[in-house]
């Protein structure tokens, strides 16, 4: 007999979803943070999604909608796209049940997502540059296998099971004023949004994008679903073109607000999470930390949570926000210059340096390349520095010094 498929989620649904998920999902912690606190002027709490088996939200909703699989459904297996976190959620999910789960990736999804899902004993399909075209051939990939496919964010039980979080919150602090909460395809915070709402209507519920990624942002400003190109984003696991259908009539209906932020905020959020509340966060796990404290200005004096939905990066990916993070803030600088090509001057160069009291990291020393006279020798230096006025002290010894130089 074919089942109708289910078309709304209510809070009912979403507290039958947390019956489910009794011993499977973390329920995860809300954690205080005093320099997010000082930095905003709000009193902002974390809401450690990243700490969530597989290391993100999306097992809750995978796990819910596969628990609602018919026996002959489950006999078919799973199928499913996406950009990593959903992936390992499916994966995980699917093995619990003891069925097949396949998931269709972008081809540049990061490796450590690639990996982790198959090791939750998925069989993995590498499709496309984005999360759309991975979704394309996931659901040509699903007519030919007659596997059920488990949508990663427009599906009522994916949505409900995301939904828990919302309960989780109102458990733990009843009295919160406002829920940051990113959004891709919209199931995270359509979720959230309807069970917070339920039980506290006064509740403000605010998404966050990509700027790079806006496609919920624009369709709700425009009232109708758009298709979004954009550019890419440190926030992969939110860069979705088309919004979902069920999720964006959820979202206008219960969410307050979308804000859109830049990659540098995202990329300033991951730093100060990982540097002052040791938080490991992924580019969309760190959205609501970048509008909090860059676009929230008309919050002041509220209790704020953060949804920090996953924490799932990819280490290069990492390494290279870390280093741009802290050439931006006057941390680390990079300086090209010649010097004649003699004994003494390296060492005299470096010894300018080091009364400045800057770190040096790394020296390259060439007199062979194309763009150097004969008689000199190039010089690139990565310093280690406190801040912007350390660097513009360095910059004044050095041109004092009569040093030609760039900060690359």
């Amino acid at each position: 007999m074919k089942v109708t498929p289910k078309q709304d989620v209510s809070l009912e649904d979403i507290k039958e979803a947390k019956g489910i998920l009794t011993n499977v999902a973390y329920k995860t912690g809300i954690v205080h943070n005093s320099t997010l606190s000082e930095m905003s002027g709000n009193s902002v709490y974390l809401k450690m999604e990243n700490l969530q088996k597989t290391g993100s939200f999306k097992l809750r909703g995978a796990f819910n909608k596969i628990a609602h699989l018919t026996d002959e459904e489950k006999k078919h297996g799973v199928i499913a796209s996406s950009a990593g976190n959903h992936a390992q959620g499916v994966a995980m999910a699917a093995t619990a049940y003891g069925i097949k789960s396949t998931i269709v990736m972008p081809k540049h999804a990061p490796l450590a997502k690639v990996s982790a899902t198959k090791s939750y004993g998925a069989t993995v399909v590498l499709h496309g540059s984005v999360y759309d075209e991975a979704y394309g051939e996931a659901k040509r990939l699903q007519k030919e296998t007659g596997a059920t496919f488990v949508h990663p964010f427009d599906d009522p039980y994916v949505i409900a099971g995301q939904g828990t979080i919302g309960l989780e919150i109102l458990d733990d602090l009843p009295d919160v004023d406002a829920i940051a909460v990113p959004i891709g395809g919209g199931g995270l915070i359509s979720g959230i949004a309807i069970s917070a709402k339920s039980l506290k209507p006064g509740i403000k519920i605010i998404g966050v994008q990509a700027k790079n990624m806006p496609s919920m942002a624009e369709s709700i400003a425009q009232h109708r679903i758009n298709t979004i190109d954009g550019m890419p984003t440190i926030a992969d696991g939110i860069a979705v073109k088309t919004p979902g259908e069920l999720t964006f009539g959820i979202i206008q209906k219960y969410v307050d607000d979308i804000i859109t932020v830049e990659e540098d905020e995202i990329a300033g959020a991951i730093l100060l999470l990982l540097e002052r509340a040791k938080v490991v966060a992924e580019g969309a796990g760190a959205v609501p930390v970048a509008a909090i404290l860059n676009r929230m200005e008309g919050f002041k004096g509220k209790k704020i949570v953060a949804v920090i939905s996953g924490g799932n990066i990819d280490v290069n990916m990492l390494s290279r926000i870390i280093d741009r993070g802290l050439v931006k803030d006057g941390r680390k600088i990079f300086i090209d210059t010649l010097i004649p090509d003699r004994p003494g001057t390296l060492w005299r160069l470096l010894n300018i340096i080091a009364e400045t009291g800057a770190n040096v990291l790394s020296v390259t020393h060439n007199r062979s390349t194309k763009d150097v006279a004969i008689g000199y020798a190039k010089v690139e230096l990565e310093l280690e520095t406190v801040d912007e006025q350390h660097v513009e002290a360095i910059k004044n010894v050095l041109a004092k010094e009569n040093y030609n130089f760039t900060l690359l």
